[in-house]
């Protein structure tokens, strides 16, 4: 039977969620709605002056060969971010979920990353790579390998998708490891003396009863991989060599902020807006199909 909550006066329930209805319009909704008027706008630097021009906007942003390319650098970042991300991150969850000694220190380890600010590890793994001071780019350069993430796109690229997925790596690690550790240990037990192997165990057993876990993570890791990277890339690459790495959370900021046009980086920021609402709707729509509650 289905049970429901029944509340004796009928404001109650609005003045439960009333906090979070305010912090949600105030932080989302109010800055959406201006976004939207502001795209539909064209103004000075100083916002003293506006004119509206409709659509104007949005045709010079398709129109433009660099926001274009954005889209195709913005995919090939967010695929990378999320799939490394959460195949890493399943690989150390069932690596500590097997760990006897030294278990809490390991798994206090892989969560240490999450406690840093993106813009700080962007910085940081920028000195690693550093091709003149860092100590990884030293240790490629003796293999054989001549690292420079400022000449070359390939290991700008890299080094954003290193440092994007090492931020994000202790959120999805524990994630799966409290999927992991949900299990039933008679299931594993039961396939064990049936004779399956850990391969085998993991492919029948684990996986398809983390695939709610995994299916929310998609969907955390792909918002992440278009929103929450931005300090990352203004701290190691900012957009360069040339404009080789500038997603298009980046190419807001930077056409907003340092090139001083406003409406178009409002249209930009309504565009991006509506991709990662499509995209998300259809990961809902059709990847969630294959999930198993």
């Amino acid at each position: 039977m289905e049970k429901r909550v029944l509340f004796r006066s009928a404001w109650l329930p609005w003045v439960l969620i009333a906090p979070q209805l305010v912090i949600i319009s105030v932080f989302f909704f109010w800055p959406a709605g201006q976004a939207l008027v502001q795209s539909f706008q064209m103004q000075d630097s100083f916002g003293l002056s506006k004119e509206w021009v409709g659509l104007d906007n949005f045709k010079a942003l398709f129109e433009d060969p660099g926001y274009l390319a954005s889209f195709k650098t913005t995919a090939f970042f967010s695929v990378l971010v999320a799939a490394v991300g959460i195949c890493l991150s399943l690989m150390l969850a069932i690596f500590a979920d097997r760990i006897i000694k030294g278990a809490i220190v390991y798994k206090t380890a892989l969560l240490l990353p999450y406690a840093v600010a993106p813009a700080v590890a962007g910085v940081l793994w920028m000195f690693m790579f550093s091709p003149s001071l860092g100590v990884v780019a030293y240790m490629l350069r003796q293999s054989g390998f001549n690292w420079n993430h400022m000449l070359n796109s390939d290991h700008a690229m890299s080094l954003i998708v290193i440092a994007a997925v090492w931020k994000q790596i202790s959120y999805n690690f524990l994630f799966f490891l409290a999927g992991l550790q949900s299990i039933p240990k008679s299931l594993i037990e039961a396939a064990s003396i049936d004779g399956a192997g850990p391969w085998r165990r993991f492919w029948s057993i684990q996986f398809p009863l983390l695939s709610p876990t995994t299916f929310f993570l998609l969907v955390i890791n792909v918002v992440y991989a278009f929103f929450d990277t931005f300090a990352i890339v203004d701290s190691t690459t900012q957009g360069g060599p040339g404009r080789d790495t500038a997603i298009l959370v980046y190419k807001v900021y930077h056409d907003g902020f340092k090139a001083m046009d406003m409406g178009g980086s409002a249209a930009q920021s309504v565009v991006l807006m509506a991709i990662v609402v499509v995209l998300t709707v259809i990961q809902f729509r059709y990847v969630e199909k294959k999930v198993q509650y």
